[in-house]
């Protein structure tokens, strides 16, 4: 291997004190949005806690758009970690249990950081089409193949006759997710009802949604049926 020229080490040091310094903006934005919410963060304040000019952060992040937007695109990698750790269950039904508990732990655990991905509007519509329009929007791509993990598992209960032949698995997986979100939003909020504890909630929710193992057919109203029940 051909040695390193001075120019080349310095220009690699360079690199590395820039990627140094990027981290270390994201680990107290990090630090900051957890214990005091993503309103709480301002560059100013940053810029005090890691001591560096405002100068030097806006090298890295030209707002704290951008910084959201980077804390977003973490989240969603860790909610999709959460999810692979599930995929190696054979049943597509008792997979899908274990991401839908997977799902609400995450939005319990981390509020901050799931409020940042799913429950604030922190960019303007300007910056959001400017982001699509790069190519940027990765945070959106990974909750796109987050989604697609359970679009999968509704995918293979249709092909083994556990689903209705319209239920269309990714409608079936927007809805679950949608399920999901508002049981997290519902507890982050500290909404008077539910009562019923979340992890409660999930089981009740998730049985509503599709058959456990020992049921052949899920329970599912039909669309193309009138609902009888009585409310």
């Amino acid at each position: 291997m051909p040695r390193m020229g001075s120019q080349e080490r310095r220009t690699e040091q360079r690199r590395e004190q820039r990627e140094a310094l990027r981290e270390r903006i994201l680990e107290v934005s990090r630090e900051i949005v957890k214990r005091e919410g993503f309103a709480s963060l301002s560059m100013r304040k940053l810029a005090e806690a890691i001591d560096y000019s405002p100068a030097a952060l806006y090298l890295h992040f030209k707002s704290r758009g951008d910084i959201a937007r980077a804390l977003r695109v973490e989240g969603h990698a860790s909610l999709r970690d959460a999810f692979l750790a599930h995929t190696s269950i054979a049943d597509p039904a008792a997979r899908l249990n274990a991401m839908g508990r997977a799902y609400v732990e995450f939005g319990l655990a981390e509020p901050e950081t799931y409020r940042l991905m799913f429950m604030e509007h922190t960019d303007s519509a300007q910056a959001v089409a400017e982001a699509q329009r790069k190519g940027d929007d990765h945070a959106a791509e990974q909750g796109a193949a987050t989604l697609s993990l359970i679009a999968d598992a509704f995918a293979e209960l249709r092909a083994a006759d556990r689903l209705p032949a319209h239920a269309a698995p990714l409608a079936c997986a927007e809805g679950l997710w949608a399920n999901l979100h508002g049981i997290v939003a519902l507890k982050l909020t500290g909404a008077a009802l539910p009562e019923t504890p979340a992890t409660t909630l999930v089981e009740l929710s998730l049985d509503a949604w599709f058959a456990p193992a020992n049921r052949t057919e899920p329970r599912f109203i039909s669309a193309n049926r009138p609902d009888t029940s009585t409310r």
